[in-house]
């Protein structure tokens, strides 16, 4: 093991709060995951089911800190979590929710209504629907005199179709697949579920601090884990060792460890880098930071950029966000992610971090090629800055085969500024159709200048569907990429249209 400077308080020894129980992690390889660690100790109720964290059956309770200063029961996937990024902390298997004597809410309500067959999913959707069940802000929805109610409980609670009455988000369980049982009695026992009881202990649990992040060097058959403590800590090992690999949240590198059998021989954790979770503002630019998990992105913008706030729901599962960071997602360089076309599209710019100090660079200039950047071995990802103030007209298109949790075949987003029907600026972000993500500057120029009508957008959405090097492969044709590329302008105008019609009205 080379000499690496670390702090005082980084420890050797290793362990994890399970269930309420410590267990350590001394021994276990430094590849391992939570999942496999969890069935090695006998905690066998978390399944592997796609080892990619597309199934939701590993799913886990993880502790996190609330801005406030508290506790969220955050599900995640065990599969995909490097189990030494759990240590010191806390977390909660299926196991540990209820017992058969003392069934926790969840369980009992899955199994009033039907919601579970052979059961293999089951645990995997407790935990996912015990996140929701704790989660603060979940209320039950009112209720009107026009939909039958009074106004009060005794009414018909008004929701929609991804809503249930007691304010029960449906996608906290898009992550989560089952074959056999049917969606209905599961979603039947969610939409039932009440508010935790004052005594529950996992609802008592939220008022207390969740664990901090403890600086960590493991090192098992000459392979290493590192969480170091500081983000400068971080700079160094990778100027020492430029070859380490970084992880976040681990929902890319968690696949090519599980499916494809990739070891490292040095992995720097850094998700909990305080450094690297920023989010602030000022009058000009927006600026988030790279380990911070989308889906606490997503809650703390609070729709405040609109084309975020379209993106966010469509990249991937809430598991997989819960995890997920704009850093990593860029990190990888890979030309289908589905946040580099949105952040194009913002004119965003990134904020790279060495031991020389930092540097920031456009995004359009970033990607050199197929999963190739500018950023050197030795630097990180501190931040993402999008500048302000935003673009009026906004969309996001992800052309997938499902309408959630799914890889793109093609995506895109738009950025314009019309004024008094002419368009005055305008940026297109697409990913899917050439070796990196890319900006659409041809068709950006066919549109600014020129009216906001029907002839400017079919003249821009030719030159646009000529944009990149689309290719076939199983997700898509070059062929269909094209046309997707061709139509996608032509429904943001459309849709523009309706929006000032019922604007008007």
């Amino acid at each position: 093991m080379n000499d690496i400077a670390v702090t005082e308080t980084a420890v050797t020894g290793t362990a994890v709060n399970v269930n309420g129980r410590v267990r350590s992690l001394d021994g276990v390889a430094a590849h391992t995951t939570a999942l496999d660690w969890l069935r090695d100790t006998g905690l066998s109720g978390s399944k592997e089911g796609c080892a990619e964290g597309e199934c939701g059956a590993c799913a886990m309770l993880l502790a996190t800190p609330t801005p406030e200063g508290g506790t969220a029961w955050t599900p995640v996937n065990a599969c995909l979590v490097p189990v030494y990024a759990l240590n010191g902390q806390e977390i909660v298997t299926a196991e540990g929710l209820g017992s058969p004597d003392a069934l926790h809410p969840v369980q009992e309500k899955l199994a009033e209504a039907g919601g579970s067959q052979c059961g293999y999913c089951t645990p995997g959707f407790a935990c996912s629907m015990a996140g929701e069940y704790y989660r603060s802000e979940r209320t039950p929805a009112e209720t009107t005199p026009a939909e039958g109610g009074t106004g009060h409980d005794d009414g018909i609670p008004s929701h929609d179709a991804e809503h249930g009455p007691n304010g029960f988000d449906l996608h906290a369980l898009s992550g989560n697949l089952c074959r056999c049982t049917g969606y209905r009695p599961i979603r039947d026992a969610a939409y039932t579920l009440g508010d935790p009881e004052a005594d529950d202990p996992l609802q008592q649990r939220l008022a207390a601090p969740a664990p901090a992040a403890v600086p960590t060097v493991a090192e098992v058959d000459g392979s290493r884990f590192i969480r170091p403590a500081s983000l400068a800590e971080a700079l160094r090992l990778l100027r020492e060792e430029p070859e380490a690999l970084l992880v976040a949240g681990s929902t890319d590198w968690g696949v090519e460890v599980n499916i494809r059998g990739r070891r490292a021989p040095l992995v720097i954790a850094i998700e909990q880098l305080d450094e690297l979770r920023t989010l602030h503002h000022d009058d000009d630019v927006l600026e988030i930071g790279a380990a911070l998990p989308l889906s606490e992105v997503e809650k703390r913008l609070g729709g405040a950029v609109p084309l975020l706030a379209k993106l966010f729901p469509q990249f991937a599962s809430r598991l997989i966000r819960n995890r997920a960071t704009f850093g990593g997602n860029l990190g990888t360089g890979s030309p289908i992610g589905d946040t580099p076309p949105a952040l194009l599209a913002l004119g965003a710019r990134l904020v790279l971090a060495s031991v020389d100090g930092e540097r920031e660079v456009e995004l359009a200039e970033y990607f050199t090629g197929y999963r190739q950047t500018i950023r050197r071995p030795d630097e990180l990802i501190r931040a993402v800055r999008i500048p302000l103030p935003l673009a009026s007209v906004t969309a996001f298109h992800k052309i997938a085969k499902r309408r959630f949790d799914d890889i793109s075949s093609v995506a895109i987003a738009f950025a314009l500024d019309i004024e008094d029907g002419i368009v005055t600026a305008a940026r297109i972000g697409l990913g899917g159709v050439a070796a990196t993500p890319l900006r659409a500057y041809a068709a950006e120029e066919a549109l600014i200048g020129r009216p906001w009508n029907i002839a400017t957008v079919r003249a821009a959405s030719e030159i646009l569907g000529a944009e990149g090097t689309p290719m076939s492969d199983h997700r898509a044709s070059a062929d269909y990429r094209s046309l997707m590329l061709n139509t996608a302008l032509l429904k943001l105008y459309s849709a523009t249209v309706i929006s000032s019609k019922e604007v008007s009205a």
